[in-house]
């Protein structure tokens, strides 16, 4: 599933509502996941949906490598044909850009005898991995990185694992998976203790796979057993991803005379924090339900006032720089506290929020972990801005909803990166502007 290639900057030209009603890709998460279980699972699963990006690409490659039978049909949906006995180390796996591939997969590897090597990009690189590092350690698989902190490439020689009982020193989906996967074939329960619960599309899915596992509360976090499973194959429609909905969303709250929806978009309660900022925020959006987790979204124009926004709200921390731009068109100052995690995203999240307010004429500071943004008020407007992302794909979609709310004419730049997530973003952006808005900065339309 190739994504479409996109310009590494773009002219986003200013001014005029979106109005109308869209699909975003597939989940993110779930449709790594989705693959991944494929591969374990004994049998032919059958994904419709899955996320057309470059992330899930690498994904979809790594478990085609340690075994896994993946095949296309016309309509885009796979079909894998897994089992963990088909399964067995791999030399080496690129991950590209993807923590979630190599986080997610260090888990599955763990458990086959032999080495397989883990990489990315540069930035992939950057990210540590000694979080995954200690838990597999603990079940007795051997990971080696780069340094203290176990940065990529990493090496496992996966074997036999026991199973043991871990409780993550950060909140993090990615984490608590890695470690359920590991557990599904090792020796002995794997109990996982969340502080704060973190999106629940593992467990979910292992359930629905007919694995041993429950799942209970456990104050604001939940804790989680497995018990050694044979999973079955999935059937998986893929809803629409609730991260990606929130540039949407946000746009409709900060232009005026916008109202847009957002169609069959996964609103599990761990995945739509943002949504319940924006409502304290005064933000005007609707969630209609179409089925199970899944709802239709429309928000429209309001006037937005600032909030403090706790970490646990929104635990994986992907919305922070979208939330940033509603803060930024808000009355008063808007507090996101404990979001140090940024500071380890696909960039420096955190550094690169500020770049972009700033960058936009707005005002933003951080002292140590909470990050602060200053509102220009109901009629303030931001600058005509110039912003590089850095390569990371959420800082750039959020700088071009800010630069649609500036006159003139903005440069986004580091905008190739939204490939690996959404490449349909932007002619996604023009059907709702029903105009031309984006120009390759290198000439190209």
């Amino acid at each position: 599933m190739a994504a479409a290639a996109l310009p590494e900057r773009v002219r986003i030209t200013g001014g005029g509502p979106l109005r109308g009603e869209l699909s975003t890709p597939g989940d993110k998460s779930i449709s790594h996941r989705a693959l991944i279980l494929g591969a374990l699972a004994d049998g032919w699963s059958e994904l419709r949906g899955l996320s057309d990006g470059e992330d899930v690409e690498r994904t979809e490659a790594a478990v085609a490598a340690l075994g896994a039978e993946v095949t296309v049909e016309a309509d885009g949906t796979r079909r894998v044909r897994g089992g963990r006995h088909r399964l067995q180390a791999a030399a080496a796996i690129d991950c590209g850009n993807s923590g979630t591939t190599l986080r997610l997969l260090a888990g599955v590897v763990a458990g086959l005898t032999g080495a397989t090597q883990l990489s990315g990009d540069d930035s992939l690189s950057a990210r540590p991995m000694d979080r995954i590092a200690l838990p597999l350690r603990a079940m007795g698989a051997s990971v080696t990185g780069r340094g203290e902190r176990c940065l990529p490439p990493i090496v496992i020689e996966g074997g036999p694992l026991r199973g043991i009982e871990w409780t993550p020193s950060v909140a993090s989906a990615q984490v608590k998976s890695c470690v359920l996967l590991a557990g599904l074939d090792a020796d002995g329960q794997t109990t996982l203790r969340e502080r704060v619960a973190t999106r629940a599309h593992t467990e979910e899915m292992l359930a629905e796979a007919g694995a041993d596992i429950d799942v209970e509360p456990d104050g604001p976090g939940r804790v989680i057993r497995l018990r050694p499973s044979v999973l079955r194959p999935l059937n998986l429609a893929v809803p629409g991803d609730p991260s990606q909905a929130a540039f949407w969303v946000v746009a409709a709250c900060i232009l005026p005379d916008s109202r847009v929806t957002v169609r069959n978009v996964y609103v599990g309660p761990e995945r739509i924090g943002y949504l319940r900022v924006l409502e304290r925020m005064g933000a005007a959006i609707s969630i209609r339900p179409t089925g199970p987790r899944v709802a239709d979204l429309t928000a429209e124009h309001a006037t937005l006032v600032g909030t403090d926004v706790e970490a646990a709200e929104i635990p994986s921390l992907d919305e922070v720089p979208i939330l940033a731009v509603a803060a930024m068109l808000a009355h008063g100052s808007t507090r996101f506290r404990e979001v140090g995690e940024l500071r380890l995203k696909e960039s420096d999240r955190l550094s690169g929020v500020l770049s972009m307010v700033t960058g936009f004429g707005g005002s933003a500071e951080a002292h140590g972990d909470t990050l602060a943004v200053e509102g220009l008020g109901p009629n303030g407007r931001p600058a005509t801005g110039s912003f590089h992302s850095d390569g990371d794909h959420r800082l750039a979609m959020a700088a071009t909803v800010l630069a649609l709310a500036a006159p003139g004419t903005s440069m986004v730049g580091g905008f190739d990166s939204v490939a690996t997530s959404y490449p349909a973003f932007l002619a996604d952006l023009e059907s709702l502007a029903h105009r031309a808005v984006a120009v390759d900065a290198a000439g190209g339309s």
